[in-house]
């Protein structure tokens, strides 16, 4: 069973990551899925796709719930019968849940040059505290991505701009850990997050 690392972030809230090592036929022959599961993984084009979105059902059952007890709402935002709450991510060959009593937000990222690009798009105050020049550009943007990321997921609301309304407290990638806020519609959220890297991924998460 490739479960890759669990996370106790508190008492009320817990990460698993998963590592892709199966097939697809692997993944999907132990698993009970609903019709309309079923449906959305026989329609993906990407085996890669398909694979992530199964490891997240074994992710599931690491918790102690099956595919029957995930919903998503009209946002797509996914939500737990029980009413804990629930955030989801895979990249390439890992996937991650974590599940909590309060809002929480998870992303996995594999780490890209090609971020450097696409940097002006989602990074407004943080050009403050790194530059091109420094010798971690791609990993912390990389982190600045998966916490902003984490954020709209939790908050999932249309209309959320990640230069404009999120901002990451300056950090070092030795920290583990910064602040980051919501500035939205008049009003500010703080939240406490998390990162860690391994085997070229960054892991981020955030819970308020």
């Amino acid at each position: 069973m490739p479960l890759f690392k669990t996370i106790s972030v508190n008492s009320q809230t817990t990460v698993k990551i998963w590592k892709i090592k199966e097939s697809y036929e692997a993944l999907l022959q132990p698993l009970t899925l609903k019709p309309e599961s079923l449906n959305r993984v026989l329609g993906m084009k990407s085996e890669l796709h398909q694979r992530g979105f199964l490891s997240v059902r074994h992710l599931l059952r690491e918790f102690g719930y099956t595919d029957q007890d995930l919903y998503y709402d009209t946002n797509g935002k996914p939500h737990l019968k029980d009413g804990k709450h629930i955030s989801i991510t895979h990249s390439f060959t890992f996937s991650g849940v974590i599940i909590s009593d309060k809002e929480v937000g998870i992303d996995i990222e594999k780490q890209r040059d090609k971020i450097a690009v696409i940097a002006h798009k989602f990074v407004d105050y943080e050009f403050n505290y790194i530059q091109p020049t420094d010798e971690d550009y791609i990993n912390r943007l990389t982190v600045i991505w998966g916490i902003k990321e984490s954020l709209y997921k939790l908050f999932a609301t249309p209309g959320m701009l990640f230069k404009t309304h999120f901002l990451v407290i300056p950090f070092m990638l030795k920290d583990g850990n910064t602040i980051a806020w919501i500035d939205y519609n008049h009003k500010k959220y703080r939240y406490q997050t998390a990162f860690l890297e391994f085997e070229g991924f960054t892991c981020a998460y955030v819970v308020p």
